[in-house]
């Protein structure tokens, strides 16, 4: 009996001491893809365990992929702009290791520096003519090859005496919605008979000189980032019906506090991560760019990073919060993208400026969300504008 007891308690504690131990974490590894003002998509490797980030390739492409989108189904595929004065879309492969092949087609985007491309779950690509005025809606027959004479160009309709500036495209629901920077609107387009057909079927009416720039819709609310008057707004997103009304619940400013004198502010990107068990604040992210060209005028922390909380909901005291600054070591700080959920990289931002020499940096998000640790950088190239996490 006695050795019978002694062997059950020996496996007890052998079972207890493996559950208190601590081993090694599985090495977890996420290929990223960036592109920026260049000739190539370069590939990085973040190893999480050893917390590396090491450029993997530089792949040859068009001229300036400055913004490069992933197709929303196919991992293995993604989209660059050629942000010229004749514009192009382009497609590619990738490896789950980052390898990228291509361009296997590209078309027109039918106006000047296209700024921004996004695949649409229709098998539409958007692309949007920041100098153009204009954009196109381009249908696919299969995630490599465009439908190019399907899709005709979108014209926006220039304020007085201004210019058209779309700068992004944002599906809602049957809607596609284009800010306009230079219109001070958000554009709102349907579907116009087919695919690649769609036509402005109204618009939500921005501040005057704000320069809506990126926009974000969660629940019923749309959040617009300006990058003129570097503030984030909120509003109920109207209906059709309602077209051009959308009352401001929130008007705040992005600009840290106390910047040194002579600094320029132009807001860039806005992110709103998806609510999990990890992240159940839905947390806001919005980039700040310091466009001074006087040495000066530049912090030497870097640009920010501000992270703002959507407070009391639905209340008259709705608003937003501004939780903390972060200071990236960056210059300019314009593209920036959070990891996927379904392998875990939704734990990580990944930022670049787009002047400067601070080159690449991955944040991992702490405190639920409330907060940026940086955790890797890499400087072999020194910016990037915009990223694909594979």
């Amino acid at each position: 009996m006695g050795s019978k007891y002694k062997y059950k308690s020996d496996r007890m504690k052998i079972k207890n001491s493996i559950a208190h131990s601590t081993f090694p974490s599985p090495m977890v590894s996420f290929t990223i893809l960036a592109g920026g003002y260049d000739t190539f998509v370069a590939s990085y490797l973040f190893n999480s365990t050893n917390a590396s980030l090491t450029v993997t390739g530089r792949f040859p492409t068009g001229v300036n992929p400055s913004w490069i989108t992933a197709h929303p189904t196919n991992r293995s595929v993604f989209y660059a702009v050629n942000e010229l004065d004749d514009g192009a879309l382009q497609s590619y492969t990738t490896t789950s290791n980052g390898v990228v092949t291509g361009p296997f087609d590209t078309v027109p985007s039918g106006g000047g520096s296209p700024a921004f491309a996004v695949a649409l779950g229709t098998g539409e690509v958007a692309i949007m003519n920041y100098n153009g005025g204009n954009g196109r809606i381009i249908p696919t027959s299969s995630p490599l090859k465009f439908v190019n004479d399907s899709a005709p160009v979108i014209t926006f309709p220039p304020p007085a005496g201004g210019v058209s500036h779309p700068h992004q495209a944002v599906a809602h629901g049957q809607e596609i919605l284009i800010p306009d920077l230079g219109g001070d609107k958000v554009w709102r387009l349907t579907e116009n008979g087919g695919p690649g057909n769609w036509k402005i079927a109204g618009n939500i009416l921005q501040p005057p000189g704000s320069g809506p720039r990126h926009v974000a819709i969660r629940d019923d609310r749309l959040f617009t980032l300006h990058e003129l008057a570097s503030t984030l707004t909120i509003q109920k997103f109207p209906t059709l019906s309602l077209n051009g009304t959308a009352p401001l619940i929130a008007n705040a400013s992005i600009i840290p506090s106390h910047p040194p004198a002579g600094s320029q502010w132009g807001a860039a990107e806005i992110l709103i991560p998806d609510r999990t068990d990890k992240f159940p604040n839905s947390y806001i992210y919005v980039s700040n760019r310091n466009i001074a060209t006087d040495p000066s005028a530049l912090d030497p922390r870097g640009d920010t990073i501000a992270i703002f909380e959507h407070v009391n909901v639905g209340t008259k005291n709705e608003g937003l919060r501004l939780i903390k600054q972060i200071f990236t070591g960056l210059s300019q700080v314009r593209g920036m993208e959070i990891g996927r959920q379904t392998n875990g990289g939704d734990k990580y931002l990944v930022a670049s400026g787009v002047a400067g020499t601070g080159g690449t940096v991955v944040f991992e998000r702490i405190d639920g969300g409330a907060d940026l640790k940086e955790v890797a950088r890499n400087k072999d190239i020194p910016t990037r504008t915009s990223f694909i996490w594979i």
